[in-house]
């Protein structure tokens, strides 16, 4: 493919939602379009503010934080996984607000534990605690949640 072509193909993959550097280099990939080329279309996509990776990071920390129920844990080892910097994660887990994060935290809990019909209360909690630390929650909050679930707020 040529540059002028991929480069408008990327343009609109950009618009279409927010994306990162890494996932631009792999669509690039993916249309064959020759190596030479990335650094002209990257640099011009982020020159024309299609491509920011900063607004990638709180955009993609905040959608699964809210959609997803996503812990902090597992959104950290997504945006780590497309190719951002420890500084740009931090900025997009920055975005989400702590009240907001523990409140959701108690909404899981309280649901699992609704929907969990495990009599024995040591098995029921390492139940519920198993699925919400694979949300992605620090397991230090959830069993703090568990242990001390008199203190729930709605």
């Amino acid at each position: 493919m040529e540059e002028h072509t991929a480069l408008i193909k990327s343009q609109h993959y950009c618009a279409y939602q927010e994306r990162s550097k890494l996932e631009v280099l792999h669509k690039l990939q993916e249309w064959e379009v020759d190596n030479e080329h990335f650094d002209t279309i990257i640099h011009s996509l982020l020159a024309t503010n299609y491509l920011d990776e900063s607004r990638f990071a709180k955009s993609y920390a905040l959608g699964k934080f809210r959609m997803k129920n996503w812990g902090k844990v597992k959104i950290k080892q997504g945006l780590s996984r497309k190719g951002l910097s420890e500084k740009l994660v931090n900025e997009g887990l920055a975005e989400i607000n702590n009240e907001d994060y523990l409140h959701k935290l108690n909404q899981i809990v309280i649901k699992k534990t609704e929907m969990t019909a495990i009599q024995n209360d040591l098995l029921k909690k390492h139940t519920i605690a198993k699925y919400v630390i694979g949300l992605g929650y620090e397991p230090e909050l959830v069993w703090d949640r568990l242990e001390n679930r008199h203190h729930w707020a709605e």
